[in-house]
Formats: structure tokens, C-alpha cells, sequence
């Protein structure tokens, strides 16, 4: 199953684009085997500062066409990551061929894209700078693949 992260901003050099490199290279090489990747990033940017409607229809012009939409909304639900591990396991093995997980800009995800959506997603009830959703969302695709695997990287 590919994965794509769709977001809204473009991310620059620095901390938190090595740590994406990272977790992306360990994601790939560590799901290979067990049906999950590669992973992938999309990126939009509305310069003309129309707000969430419009960073909402950049957002579905990137999103492949068929793929489970996932949204990272405070709203959404709290898992822990072998919970996590056995959804990306479940979308997989019913055979979703592409995984769409959203992550909006400063003011969110537009309602109208959120209703969309099959699966929500939350880091918590503090909202959370969306560069760093990024790094964080990342590290939780190479933790959940690595608990497929049976690698000690996650520790229980």
C-alpha cells in the first residue's frame, strides 16, 4: 500500500526535513517487505491566501484518485502506535492500494474536506505545529511498520 502524505506548506531545509528523510528512508526500506510503501510527500501552497477552501481543492487535486483518505484533525481519533500499526495492517490487507493521510495548514483541514474523509487521526488534544505533524507522523509510519516486523524499535 503507497503511502502519501498530503500538506499543505512547503518544507525547507533543516531539522525537521532530515528527520523526515530519515524516517522515510527507514519506512520504505522496513515496510517493503510487509506491503506498506513507498511513502511519498505532496505539497501545496496557496499563494493567492484564499484560506482553507482553497488549500482544501490544492489538497484533492493531489490526493491519488481511489485512495482511503486520512485527516490529521484534532477531532480525530487518539490511537497508540500498535493501534495505529494494525489500521495501516487492516487498510492494506483489504486491499487498499493507496493511503492519503491530509495534514492541513494553520487553520486546519476545510469542513468540507474533513467530511471526505474515511479516517481522522490525532496526535492528541494540543494542536500541533504542522511542520512537526510532519516529523511526528513520519516516525509513527517507520514505528508502525517496524511493529509489523517484529523489530525492537518499538518497545512495549
Amino acid at each position: 500500500m503507497r503511502v502519501h502524505i498530503c500538506a499543505v506548506g512547503r518544507l525547507r531545509t533543516g531539522p525537521e526535513r532530515a528527520l523526515i528523510d530519515d524516517y522515510t528512508s527507514r519506512f520504505d526500506r522496513t515496510g517493503r517487505a510487509h506491503g506498506l510503501g513507498p511513502l511519498s510527500f505532496h505539497e501545496v501552497e496557496d499563494k493567492k491566501g484564499g484560506g482553507m477552501a482553497a488549500e482544501a481543492a490544492l489538497l484533492e487535486r493531489v490526493i491519488p484518485k481511489g485512495a482511503l483518505l486520512c485527516v490529521m484533525d484534532e477531532r480525530g481519533k487518539v490511537l497508540s502506535s500498535p493501534q495505529f500499526s494494525d489500521k495501516l495492517g487492516e487498510w492494506r490487507d483489504n486491499g487498499r492500494q493507496d493511503l492519503a493521510i491530509v495534514i492541513g495548514g494553520a487553520d486546519g483541514i476545510d469542513p468540507s474536506l474533513r467530511a471526505k474523509a474515511d479516517f481522522a487521526i490525532s496526535f492528541g488534544k494540543m494542536v500541533w505545529p504542522h511542520m512537526l505533524v510532519r516529523v511526528m507522523l513520519s516516525e509513527q509510519l517507520y514505528r508502525a511498520a517496524s511493529i509489523q516486523a517484529g523489530s525492537p524499535y518499538h518497545r512495549v
